[in-house]
């Protein structure tokens, strides 16, 4: 894989660079004061299809309404009439794309949590434990376990993150999430070891930069 230069978007001496250079206010999602069913509740409502804003709105309804108070979870009903009603998001009102979907997750997970012990010592027994619950595969396990345990131990591969790795060609184009998540990963966190940066802070800057850029940028850079 060639270094590159740091003027070069998308190479590893740019990643290097944006990784040194990053704002820590735009990369720092390491929840410090809310609580494991909060960090649960938003990572279910993010993810595919789902913008950070919007999923941030009805995150805000949901917590102000007690949605992840623990022991006192919310009929399914009334996680459902909360998210089919639209809020707003920069001034603007927008629906929530999987009320029902994400209704009946929430509540079960919101269940199933008071039932259950994780262990935060290890983070890959963490990112397992929190996968049995519903709806929750390797990406947001990853995810929360990341926010939750501020930990390198593992990677938050989104498409986002996906792309930046095609482009790299630190992933094989035919890799498909979750099936090869795990060898995905690992070739993430080897390529963060060599650049000596942060897991943490690489994925967050390549979300973040990928998100920006868009998959023009990406289809340029894999045509090339």
């Amino acid at each position: 894989m060639r270094f590159g230069r740091e003027d070069e978007l998308l190479t590893p001496a740019y990643w290097a660079m944006r990784c040194a250079m990053a704002n820590t206010a735009d990369i720092d999602f390491v929840n410090r004061h809310g609580t494991l069913e909060e960090e649960i509740g938003f990572c279910l409502l993010g993810g595919f299809g789902v913008t950070l804003e919007v999923a941030t709105a009805f995150f805000e309804r949901l917590r102000t309404n007690g949605a992840f108070e623990r022991g006192a979870v919310p009929p399914e009903a009334d996680l459902f009439a909360m998210l089919d009603e639209p809020a707003a998001v920069r001034g603007r009102p927008h629906r929530y794309r999987f009320p029902t979907q994400r209704a009946r997750r929430l509540h079960r997970a919101m269940t199933d949590l008071a039932q259950m012990e994780f262990d935060e010592d290890d983070p890959i027994r963490f990112r397992d434990q929190i996968q049995c619950l519903e709806g929750v595969g390797p990406k947001t396990a990853s995810w929360i376990a990341r926010n939750w345990l501020d930990t390198d131990s593992i990677a938050i591969l989104d498409i986002h993150v996906l792309r930046a790795g095609w482009v790299l060609k630190l992933f094989d184009k035919n890799c498909r999430l979750p099936r090869d998540y795990l060898d995905l990963e690992r070739r993430f966190l080897c390529f963060a070891k060599n650049l000596h940066v942060r897991a943490s802070v690489l994925d967050s800057v390549m979300w973040y930069d990928m998100r920006t850029f868009g998959s023009n940028l990406t289809r340029e850079n894999l045509a090339a």
